[in-house]
């Protein structure tokens, strides 16, 4: 590993929640573990063969801990003689070595020979290309579980933003699009239901990023958030059938981009009178007032408010005690640092799947801690996104069940 990349376990103590890769490294212990038994052994687990050596008795409990905390490890018994795993002694050593396999498998890609060197660091006598790829299995086959999972009930909201990466592309070093997906379901929960790795952002890529959350069971959006990406407003109308929220803070950027910056503070400020309005009928009365008073000095601005008008005003039409988190894709942003936190580390990645597997586990993590929080919307506010049955026109409801 290059010296400018931070150890993972220094990222790991900045992140908080370890309980994930925790558990990946007692898998890695445990494969590396086996594996070099059935070097001793001279045969694999229910093997039969004239090189056989000796027999498996079943396993020892051994607690090891590390900086990343207690692993669990199950240590292989033999029927003549003993083994113990070299990697135990000294600790600080096989501590570190082991967080370099871990970072090396995750991050980098299947990578045998410097796994290899890395394993044989530790006291062991090497590894092969199946036994690397079994390293990495453990962790995209959670990740892909978790983003692959079905979507139950009914989603809302829903946040889009995109990151970019540079990744290795044939010889070349490109930028992709990490889109992150997060949304709100009519209990008032917060989950993140998406990842997706991209080329660019056109209209066919958001299209098929979020049919690909349809398909998974993502239904009865009402509101999508997030900056102006291109060709997703038309891929939400296509896919979704939703409203569109423009971020309110990216858009205000936008437009102090054409007032002198010594008028930033008056402008902003009048431009936020349309946001502390009650409704969205006098919001929008606001709003124009607003932009009739800056066209003469800065006509571009005008067009701006005149143009954008109703992309950044739709989130008043939906509940006031939800509205807070609707104007804006804030609700994602410390997500989004700590994604970048870690993709720092790397630089720049080897292929997307070590961008999956990167980023979908910092996902996964989150999750978890998300779904052991309280709610992050009032339910009381969704009964306002559904009109009452008793509305609904009589001619127009199902016959009663006999």
């Amino acid at each position: 590993m290059t010296e400018e990349r931070m150890a993972l376990v220094e990222l790991l103590q900045k992140s908080g929640d370890g309980d994930f890769l925790r558990a990946v490294a007692e898998a890695v212990l445990q494969i590396l573990m086996e594996a070099d038994v059935e070097g001793l052994i001279g045969a694999g687990r229910h093997e039969r063969t004239g090189d056989r050596l000796n027999y498996r008795n079943g396993y020892r409990d051994r607690s090891l801990d590390t900086r990343l905390g207690p692993l669990s490890l199950r240590i292989p018994k033999l029927r003549q003689g003993s083994y113990f795993p070299p990697f135990l002694e000294p600790r600080k050593t096989a501590e570190k070595a082991l967080v370099m396999v871990i970072q090396e498998a995750w991050i980098g890609g299947v990578s045998t020979r410097r796994v290899d060197e890395l394993v044989q660091a530790m006291g062991l006598s090497g590894i092969s290309k199946s036994q690397v790829s079994k390293l990495c299995k453990d962790i995209d086959e959670r990740v892909n579980a978790f983003l692959d999972r079905s979507l139950e009930g009914e989603w809302p909201y829903l946040w889009l933003d995109a990151t970019y990466l540079k990744v290795r592309d044939g010889g070349r070093i490109v930028s992709v699009a990490a889109i992150i997906a997060v949304a709100v379901n009519t209990e008032g929960r917060r989950e993140i239901v998406g990842l997706g790795i991209g080329p660019s952002e056109a209209e066919p890529f958001w299209s098929g990023f979020i049919k690909g959350l349809t398909k998974r069971g993502l239904r009865g959006v009402k509101l999508v958030i997030s900056d102006a990406h291109d060709g997703l407003r038309l891929a939400i109308t296509r896919v979704l059938g939703a409203t569109w929220q423009r971020c309110r803070v990216h858009w205000i950027r936008n437009a102090l981009a054409h007032v002198p910056k010594g008028q930033h503070t008056m402008v902003a400020a009048a431009i936020r009178q349309a946001f502390l309005q009650a409704d969205a009928d006098a919001a929008h009365q606001t709003w124009r007032h607003v932009a009739d008073q800056l066209r003469a000095r800065w006509p571009k601005l005008a067009t701006l408010m005149d143009e954008s008008e109703h992309d950044v005003l739709a989130y008043m039409t939906f509940p006031a005690q939800h509205r807070t988190k609707l104007h804006s894709t804030n609700p994602l942003e410390r997500l989004n640092k700590e994604v970048k936190r870690r993709a720092d580390v790397v630089g720049i990645f080897p292929n997307e799947a070590s961008i999956t597997r990167l980023i979908g586990a910092v996902l996964l993590e989150q999750n978890d801690e998300w779904l052991l929080q309280h709610r992050y919307m009032q339910i009381e506010g969704m009964a306002e996104l559904t009109p009452p049955l008793i509305d609904a026109d009589p001619a127009k409801l199902p016959p009663m069940a006999a």
